[in-house]
């Protein structure tokens, strides 16, 4: 609750300093309220903590969010009176008919309005303080010191602590078992299940079985799916035809747009000859199997369909159905996990408490004593030990607080039986007053979900959830509030960048069930296949998974004026609902479309949600966007995803974008530029300041030097015709972007096509046409770029020899297109740092690629992928010591790997598609032969 009133009270903070002409007579009264609920602030930093052990307390701090949530909507009603009378205004004066005191009189009616509201909830504030008194509040809160703490505890240093899964103890012995189970031949497909109550680490060992180079070799394609309880066949299918099949982006696309019945088929077909496994993952009904089973063949015997369930019941239905004879026992395909015994969980503890810093010194046998103990409440869950091991790695270790939160588990356990719950919600109120709405807007996601960082940044910042640390960037605190929830267990990393950093993450299911029911008592938000009947009027914030379920009852919840976020995960807003947005929800700050590959209109009244914050539309094929969206001053982030657009040009009026992720859009013609102006001059991009990331088809707005004032841009993407953007001076532009973590340079050949006929239709034809393909006539060196890790280029080109010239950091590097005639490889081994390299379509044109003795130190995969020239690949003795993943794929002249490189030590992955019978053979034997 503290963190909602926080970002309120910076949000009233930052209007009276720079707005304060909009409040006029009634300043007095903003800033008395502002004011109040500082002090509020205050004390609900430690009233927050014990809300749960306290009813008073819990309906005093509900009074106090009831109240700031009125006052907020109160401002920002506010303000959107003054944007429309201020249009109105607008278009008086360009019709040269506004009678010279409307200006004064218009006002007078919304600051009467606004100061009488304003005078009421301070009133109510006023006997809300005065409650703490009244009902005994304040000794209360001053006999319980809040167990939470303020600061960010070590965060730079949390980035580096091994968090992962692989931590988990006491399972080497069920992964034996069960990887013995999937590989065990059978005469014919066989389904496999894990079976245990939530929280007891199904997911773990699944995993740690999957991942298993064993299992890997055994099966000729391998699948993992989530299901949930949010069971669709053919989200499932069509995970299983992405994870098998290799798709071209068509394919994909293709594939994507088939009916549930079609893309079975596919999937049936493909899987017929292979002997496949499908991982399961969570699996609710027995209609899962049921249901898609038909489409799973059973013509290469070995295949596997491997399920993890809390039900029994659905394990044995699945073997049921397929009548192996080979058993006499169903049991025999069925394994039941086991709680941790106490050691186990004492060693799991220690792992999460300690991380790598290791005991000694600090651990003393009191400690040891009251540990132990904390083991034996958690009753050998997994789950329950993980996160009260991450609550008691940020605490001090001492015996007092040690003991405290063994009391604390204790008074969980003796409200009732769900003692997993009791244990994560412990962990939870120990989250400090900042992490709490963050910790709980991950129940918004659909189940099992995982999370893109990048995304989830977005949405923080958009919901105002990240609090300011003096001028550190918001993007750096943002990601340590992140670091933290991962540091205390409450959210696993799902896959990392090459830099180490989180790429996406997700949240255990029983996790995600408190952070909802925690959210719907604190009035965060609501997911809407989880409302019942009785439908709270306040909801602000709304998320909705499956649109087909709610179609008839949606515009009933889209006339809540209170609502600030709406966010659909999957099917597309209606457009027979926009009339209720139009008409209601007049304060949102986040807006989620949905995906959809239809052409999509977006209505003018969208410029009428001045508050927005976030704008997202995902899918492929046109949007369309108004004019009006240049009304949008508080505007943080477009996304349009795929989609193909033409952005109005005066986006470049929306100073506080922060994201323009439009890969496929062009900003429209910009010829009226010159006449068109923003609150400090002409518009041009070099306004947006504030941008992160910039995602957009090259244009006319690259002429110019205004790309070199994003200083503080961290990744740059340009898809489409660059040639005639690349005069002197284009790359001077990038000297000064040494905020840049990742580029990606496309030079297309259908953008050139494209904008070489727009050129010709012209009239102006101020554009020079540049036939030359050449994609980097004259770049810069980028030895002074040290954030910047990630390099994509496509189109001609050839590579500087100088090592000086290439970024001091560079961790990834992939080409493609640039018909590189001279061997790469003699300038690329020499990069210290590079881990991953990709050579991709015509990257090359030679055919012999050569590594030497001392190449590459640190590469960790290497990716060369329709080289139609190459035939041979040497790899001298000492060259790649520690490459773990080779993929060659459509290399068709290519007929055998070396055999240095298939005797490398730390070679995990060995990926030869598209090639030869002859070379896939040498890939098995020479395995065969490590064996």
């Amino acid at each position: 609750m503290a963190d909602t009133v926080s970002i309120f009270v910076e949000k009233l903070s930052n209007l009276i300093l720079q707005e304060a002409y909009l409040f006029g007579q009634v300043e007095g009264e903003v800033k008395l309220l502002r004011d109040e609920l500082k002090w509020m602030r205050l004390f609900l930093k430690d009233a927050d903590s014990q809300c749960l052990y306290n009813e008073r307390i819990k309906l005093w701090v509900e009074q106090i969010r009831n109240v700031n949530h009125d006052a907020e909507d109160v401002i920002d009603e506010f303000i959107l009176d003054m944007d429309r009378r201020q249009l109105r205004l607008n278009t008086l004066k360009f019709l040269k008919c506004l009678p010279s005191c409307l200006g004064f009189v218009d006002k007078l009616p919304f600051f009467h309005d606004l100061d009488s509201r304003l005078k009421e909830i301070n009133v109510r504030i006023e006997r809300i303080m005065a409650n703490r008194s009244k009902y005994g509040l304040e000794a209360l809160l001053a006999s319980s010191s809040s167990s939470t703490t303020d600061q960010v505890v070590a965060h730079k240093e949390m980035r580096g602590l091994d968090i992962e899964e692989s931590d988990v103890v006491g399972i080497e012995d069920d992964t034996k078992v069960v990887k013995q189970m999937l590989m065990k031949g059978e005469r014919r497909r066989a389904v496999v299940s894990i079976v245990g109550m939530g929280g007891l680490g199904k997911t773990t060992l699944a995993k740690k079985v999957y991942n298993h180079d064993d299992v890997k070799q055994h099966f000729d394609c391998c699948a993992w799916v989530y299901v949930s309880q949010e069971f669709r066949a053919r989200e499932i299918l069509l995970g299983i035809a992405y994870s098998v099949m290799t798709l071209s982006d068509g394919e994909k696309k293709e594939v994507k747009e088939m009916g549930g019945a079609e893309l079975g088929r596919k999937v049936c077909g493909y899987l017929k000859e292979k002997k496949y496994l499908v991982v399961m993952d969570d699996v609710w009904s027995s209609e899962v199997w049921s249901n898609l089973r038909s489409y799973l063949p059973e013509a290469k015997e070995g295949s596997k369909v491997f399920i993890t369930t809390r039900n029994e019941e659905i394990a044995l239905h699945a073997i049921s159905l397929e009548k192996i004879v080979e058993h006499d026992n169903s049991q025999a395909l069925i394994y039941r996990l086991r709680t941790m015994n106490e050691d186990e969980g004492w060693e799991l503890l220690l792992k999460r408490t300690f991380g790598n810093r290791g005991t000694s010194g600090v651990l003393t046998s009191e400690l040891e004593i009251v540990g132990k103990k904390i083991v034996t409440k958690c009753k050998g869950l997994p789950l329950a030990i993980v996160v009260v091991g991450g609550l008691l790695s940020i605490k001090e270790k001492t015996k007092s607080l040690w003991e405290k939160v063994l009391a604390s588990i204790e008074w969980h356990l003796s409200q009732g039986p769900e003692s997993c719950m009791g244990i994560l919600a412990l962990s939870y109120n120990d989250l400090p007053y900042y992490l709490k709405s963050c910790f709980l807007y991950f129940g918004i996601f659909p189940e099992d979900s995982e999370i893109k960082t990048s995304k989830l940044i977005q949405l923080w910042l958009a919901e105002g959830f990240i609090q300011r640390r003096g001028k550190e960037p918001l993007e750096d605190i943002t990601e340590d509030y992140l670091y933290e929830l991962i540091h205390r267990s409450m959210i696993q990393v799902a896959r990392r960048k090459v830099d180490g950093r989180v790429k996406s993450c997700r949240i255990h299911d029983l996790l995600r069930d408190l952070a909802i029911s925690e959210a719907r008592d604190a009035g965060l938000f609501e997911v809407h296949e989880m409302i019942d009947v009785r439908f709270p009027t306040s909801i602000r914030r709304l998320s909705i998974h499956q649109h087909d379920l709610v179609q008839g009852n949606i515009s009933q919840h889209l006339g809540n004026s209170h609502l600030r976020s709406l966010i659909f995960f999957e099917e597309i807003l209606e457009r027979k609902n926009w009339r209720f947005l139009h008409e209601h929800v007049k304060l949102l700050t986040v807006l989620d479309l949905g995906s959809t590959d239809d052409e999509f209109i977006i209505p003018k009244f969208i410029g009428e949600l001045v508050h927005l914050k976030l704008l997202r539309l995902r899918g492929s094929g046109r949007a369309i966007l108004p004019f009006s969206i240049d009304r949008l001053v508080n505007l943080q982030s477009l996304d349009l995803g795929s989609k193909k657009a033409y952005i109005p040009h005066t986006i470049w009026k929306l100073q506080e974008l922060r994201y323009l992720n439009c890969c496929y859009s062009d900003i429209s013609s910009d010829q009226l530029i010159k006449s068109s102006k923003c609150v400090n001059g002409y518009l041009s991009i070099e306004k947006l300041t504030n941008l992160q990331a910039l995602d957009l088809v090259p244009g006319s707005w690259l002429e110019g030097d205004g790309l070199g004032k994003l200083t503080q841009l961290k990744k740059l993407t340009l898809y489409g015709w660059l040639n005639p953007y690349m005069k002197k001076g284009f790359f001077e532009c990038f000297v000064n972007l040494t905020a840049l973590r990742t580029l990606h340079l496309k030079n297309s050949r259908f953008f050139e096509k494209k904008t070489l006929l727009n050129h010709l239709r012209s009239k102006a034809g101020r554009v020079k046409v540049v036939k030359e393909r050449r994609l980097i006539p004259g770049l810069i060196s980028f030895s002074h770029h040290t954030n910047l890790y990630k390099v994509i280029l496509s189109g001609k080109l050839e590579l500087p020899e100088e090592i000086e010239f290439y970024p001091p950091n560079l961790l990834k590097l992939s080409l493609e297109e640039c018909e590189i005639q001279k061997d790469p490889m003699f300038i690329l081994e020499k990069l210290p740092n590079l881990r991953v390299l990709s050579l991709l379509f015509k990257a090359y044109v030679g055919d012999k690629l050569t590594c030497s003795s001392i190449g590459f130190p640190q590469l960790q995969s290497l990716e060369l992928r329709n080289l139609r020239s190459l035939k041979e690949l040497i790899i001298e003795e000492g060259a790649m010591p520690h490459l773990r993943t080779l993929r060659v794929w459509g290399c068709n002249e290519m007929k055998k790997l070396p055999r240095e490189l298939l005797q490398l030590k730390n070679l995990e992955k060995v990926e030869p598609k598209y090639m030869f019978d002859q070379l896939n053979e040498e890939v098995r034997q020479d395995t065969i032969g490590k064996e």
